[in-house]
């Protein structure tokens, strides 16, 4: 296929047809560097992926086709599906994340169905190129064999064919009734047109077996070549990884390498080419055009600012620069330095390419001292912008200030590269600030394949927070995509607003060689369906060539008609701030012939900014002063709280090789519980959480996890005699 290359945005309707595996819908698809992207209708069946101009076409023309069944299925950014097969690539982009994860959804599912259906395989170790060879022959010989037969046959047909038509042909010429010779006329045109047709198939099988030939020599020639290549590549990739190690080990070592420590990512600074070389090298680019906003913002000069200005956010920047509340108790703010221990990473992960990574035993050397619900309870820090959203009258205050909050929570994350634990099943989570910060919160790991976490918070200051996440993360090689599925519910109680949301995508780059940073990037839709207003969040993926800060966020707040009220940016690792429209206007045409709206705003307001990391934060896996005292000690809190759990404080205290065989212990515990429980149920249904349990959401139609209650009546109580023990 001659379509190639990358770019820009694009709208797509993807749809399962009733009653079939079939998946059709509209997406855009890159064609040249002239054209850009194009609108094709994509047909998924049978295995494979057939696009068209037009869904008239269907009937007659097919562009092209992929098998999925050895087609390589990526993602690049939020919107991004990238296929690939036997030199073929398909660059294609969704209108939206969701819409994005649906088709890789459904082409994940028809790849698994595709490679099922191959019988010339029956394991997942591909067979010698000796062995190749062998069952090619061997086939190639079955086919001469029954060539030889068919030919054979055709013989016979054609002289017993002749022999009837001779002996039909005498009948003819004796004098027999009128209705006698009618009828040997009509045998005698059959035996020539089966003979005819006998001819015709004896030729069309020497002319597959020609082709099928032809084509097995080139395959297997492809075939042992691609097998080469990907050898000579390991074991480049592997002598890479162990330079990298040998160097940042003398690094390390170098009585001078304090001085001169480099910066954290290659987006901190972009004038540094020899830093972004590596990335320049893996042709892994994202367009600056196709990452712009939609929008050109011009702030009002003073004169036309007027009144408005005053009732805009009053008092709010005070409020959000003001210092940290005073907390009650007094809780501490540092753990242990990280220890420093070498990893041949490449040795542990050259298996893991394409695969699951929640299914992927890991030693805790790329593990953060803590739990994925102790992570998701990271999403706080900044709990004060909902506090303040609960007070607000307007809701479109209230919206700017929602959408804050969603980014803030991505704040943490930009140093922090190592993953947390996976929770074990039935494990839970509480942090209870009640008295400090008005709001308690509770998680619990309520599945473990696929890993989902259900998490509720209640604060007395006007607010309800509850979400059920699930973490699917997929190794690619060079980078680790980690793509939260799930939605967050956010009820203001005097208002009764009710926002609704999801997670963009994060990605951590170099996994093999050199240094890891993580980036976020896709669209964020919040939903206000109490008064129907909405909020469009961009996070930019950044861009080596993009002029663009890097971690850029934008968004735009309209009310119910689509009309647009505030304009939000800033960075996710940084701050956010908004500025109200005062006037809107068409501007130029942007790169696809759109025309980008241009809004005269007023000012921008600060709405949040991040708060600076603990003095020696780097040295105790960059955490925020909330992380640091996340798996502080308490008392009174359940038998299966993370802070509980052997193998991570092992890990906090530095003890990493007691750690390991502690967590390969737990899990293997938990594995024979789960053996264990199905054994003893006849009609097992699958594991019941303690704290949570399954309802049907009104307003999004999922069936999602919410709290039942009883934890905290039994913490007072003291009574923890419920819980299973997973320790």
């Amino acid at each position: 296929m001659s379509e190639q290359g990358k770019g820009s945005a694009s709208t797509s309707t993807a749809a399962p047809a009733p009653g079939s595996d079939t998946y059709k819908g509209w997406l855009f698809k890159w064609t040249n560097y002239l054209k850009g992207y194009q609108r094709r209708w994509f047909v998924l069946s049978n295995g494979l992926l057939s696009y068209y101009r037009t869904q008239a076409e269907m009937a007659h023309t097919c562009r092209g086709t992929i098998n999925l069944a050895t087609a390589h299925i990526d993602t690049e950014d939020a919107c991004n599906i990238v296929l690939s097969s036997g030199g073929r690539t398909y660059h294609l982009k969704a209108s939206t994340e969701v819409e994005r994860q649906r088709w890789v959804t459904a082409l994940e599912l028809a790849k698994a169905k595709a490679i099922r259906m191959m019988n010339d395989q029956s394991g997942d170790e591909e067979p010698t190129s000796q062995t190749d060879r062998s069952e090619i022959q061997g086939t190639l010989k079955v086919l001469v064999s029954k060539l030889d037969d068919l030919s054979t046959c055709n013989d016979l047909i054609a002289k017993h064919g002749a022999a009837l038509q001779r002996s039909l042909s005498e009948l003819e010429g004796l004098k027999v009734p009128l209705d006698g010779g009618e009828k040997i006329k009509a045998v005698n045109e059959r035996a020539t047109l089966f003979r005819i047709t006998s001819n015709a198939m004896i030729n069309a099988c020497r002319d597959f077996l020609d082709l099928a030939e032809s084509h097995s020599r080139r395959l297997q020639r492809a075939l042992q070549y691609e097998r080469e290549q990907r050898t000579h590549l390991e074991e480049t990739i592997e002598q890479l990884a162990k330079q990298h190690n040998s160097l940042e080990r003398a690094w390390r070592e170098a009585p001078t390498h304090a001085s001169s420590t480099p910066s954290s990512n290659p987006g901190s600074e972009r004038v540094n080419k020899e830093d972004a070389s590596d990335e320049d090298e893996d042709t892994e680019y994202f367009d600056a055009m196709d990452d712009s906003t939609e929008f050109i913002t011009v702030t009002a000069s003073e004169s036309t600012q007027h009144k408005s200005v005053s009732m805009q956010f009053l008092s709010l920047e005070k409020e959000i620069n003001s210092k940290e509340p005073v907390r009650c108790r007094q809780r501490r703010t540092q753990i242990p330095d990280k220890p420093n221990y070498s990893l041949n990473l490449w040795s542990i992960m050259k298996n893991c390419i394409g695969k699951e990574l929640s299914k992927i035993p890991m030693p805790v050397n790329f593990n953060e001292p803590l739990s994925m619900l102790q992570r998701l309870t990271e999403d706080l820090e900044y709990h004060e912008l909902l506090d303040k959203a609960a007070r607000c009258e307007s809701s479109l205050e209230q919206m700017c200030l929602v959408a804050a909050f969603s980014v803030s929570s991505y704040s943490t994350t930009v140093h922090r590269t190592a993953k947390p634990f996976n929770p074990l099943l039935g494990e839970t989570y509480e942090l209870d600030r009640l008295e400090e910060f008005g709001y308690r919160s509770l998680c619990e790991q309520v599945s473990h394949h696929p890993p989902a976490a259900a998490h509720h918070v209640i604060s007395r200051r006007g607010w309800t927070l509850r979400q059920e996440i699930t973490i699917a993360s997929k190794f690619r090689g060079k980078y680790l995509s980690i793509m939260p599925l799930g939605v967050i519910h956010l009820h203001f109680h005097s208002s009764g607003n009710h926002y609704v949301w999801r997670k963009v995508t994060s990605t951590v780059h170099n996994i093999i060689v050199g240094r890891l940073w993580i980036d976020q990037s896709g669209d964020i839709e919040i939903i206000n369906h109490t008064t129907k207003e909405t909020c469009q969040l961009k996070f930019i993926p950044y861009s080596y060539f993009s002029r663009d800060v890097p971690r850029k966020v934008t968004g735009v707040v309209a009310d119910s008609k689509g009309q647009a009220h505030y304009i939000l940016s800033g960075t996710w690792d940084e701050k956010m701030e908004s500025a109200k429209i005062i006037q809107s206007s068409e501007g130029a045409s942007g790169s696809e012939g759109k025309q980008k709206t241009v809004y005269q705003t007023l000012p921008p307001k600060l709405l949040w900014k991040k708060y600076p990391l603990p003095e020696n934060a780097e040295n105790m896996y960059y955490f925020s002063s909330l992380a640091l005292v996340l798996n502080e000690p308490e008392d009174g809190v359940a038998l299966t709280d993370s802070r509980l759990r052997p193998d991570q404080r092992l890990m906090e205290n530095g003890r990493w090789d007691e750690a390991n065989v502690e967590k390969q212990r737990l899990e293997e515990k938990q594995r024979a519980v789960r053996r264990r429980r199905e054994a003893e149920a006849t009609d097992y249904e699958g594991y019941q959480p303690l704290w949570f349990h399954q309802r049907r959401e009104s307003i999004t139609g999922e069936t999602n996890f919410v709290y039942k209650g009883g934890y905290w009546e039994s913490k007072e109580r003291e009574d923890w005699s419920m819980c299973p023990e997973i320790f």
